[in-house]
């Protein structure tokens, strides 16, 4: 079976001229080679891609797959992580992990919490501030927890982000909306244990890794799991398997969501306790990291006891499975 492996590459990226932080979401080639070996030793023949020009390029040439293993993330838009996974449903190729509908609404975190909210699950409280106009008009409990929209990697998360007056509350905003041009998720903070459950599978045939409590060092950004401290996790961050009843209750509460969504294949969720205990869903990330040294889902698998090939080959069953109806 012939599997393309459709990615972003960081390098192409910042030869372009493109910043750090802009391209921070890209993969380094270390994590291509990797999944490339990895999907060779479970027995595929791969073909590297690339981004979706070059994919669009080879799909217009004539070029096809049986799968395509989808890790591009996309550059511009709400939109930009279903940018090839629509590409891939006109052409009729099968395709890892979620599909464009998915993916569209997972990118837009005040989206997904509306979902969230609607499905029962539990969630901190939230608004989203689209223009400065409607930052006199929030309401919800302070403190308050603000970060971009549809960003991930912690991009526009600092010490800052955690908000205790309505002075900062505007700062925040204010600088949040010039330097991403987009809106700002704004979440009553949640004072508890933070965690980060893995999952592999689809639908009813999910099952959780495991969870993860992400404990933040001494000499961290304090407050949060922000930009900086994922950058140096090694230095910042300490990753802790736990299966205490919390642990338990967020891993119940990400299957719920997880399967709600329709996320597929494999990704993480994660959340924050509140003041009574109850892990409460703060964003869902179905095209996870895949980095197997520096990625959350491989390393939380490393720490369950789950080999990176195992968790490669549990992604490839899964969407092999839709092959088959």
């Amino acid at each position: 079976m012939n599997i393309g492996i459709a990615y972003d590459l960081r390098d192409d990226y910042l030869a372009q001229g493109y910043g750090d932080e802009e391209t921070a979401e890209f993969d380094r080639l270390d994590t291509i080679e990797a999944i490339e070996g990895t999907l060779q030793r479970l027995g595929f023949e791969t073909d590297r891609i690339g981004n979706i020009q070059r994919l669009a390029a080879r799909l217009v040439a004539g070029d096809r797959w049986d799968m395509v293993f989808n890790i591009a993330e996309g550059l511009r838009g709400f939109g930009r992580e279903a940018q090839v996974p629509a590409l891939l449903d006109a052409f009729e190729i099968p395709y890892t992990f979620s599909d464009p509908l998915v993916l569209s609404l997972t990118l837009h975190k005040g989206m997904t919490k509306h979902v969230i909210h609607d499905l029962g699950i539990p969630t901190p409280e939230f608004t989203v501030v689209e223009t400065t106009s409607d930052i006199d008009a929030v309401r919800i409990p302070f403190p308050l927890f603000a970060k971009p929209v549809a960003e991930g990697t912690g991009k526009g998360i600092s010490a800052s982000s955690r908000i205790m007056t309505r002075k900062d509350l505007d700062s925040v905003c204010r600088s949040l909306l010039a330097a991403f041009d987009q809106p700002v998720l704004l979440e009553t903070f949640m004072p508890g244990r933070e965690f980060t459950v893995g999952i592999t599978g689809t639908g009813e045939e999910a099952l959780a890794v495991g969870a993860i409590e992400v404990l933040l060092k001494k000499d961290a950004e304090p407050g949060s799991y922000s930009y900086t401290n994922k950058k140096k996790f090694e230095e910042f961050v300490e990753y802790r398997l736990v299966k205490d009843e919390m642990a338990q209750k967020a891993i119940e509460v990400s299957l719920a969501a997880w399967r709600g969504l329709g996320c597929r294949d494999g990704g993480r969720i994660d959340l924050r306790a509140d003041a009574q205990g109850v892990p409460r869903f703060l964003e869902v990330n179905p095209l996870a990291g895949l980095n197997p040294e520096i990625s959350d889902l491989p390393i939380l698998c490393n720490l369950a006891g789950m080999s990176y090939q195992e968790l490669l080959g549990r992604i490839m069953d899964s969407a092999l499975k839709r092959m088959k109806k």
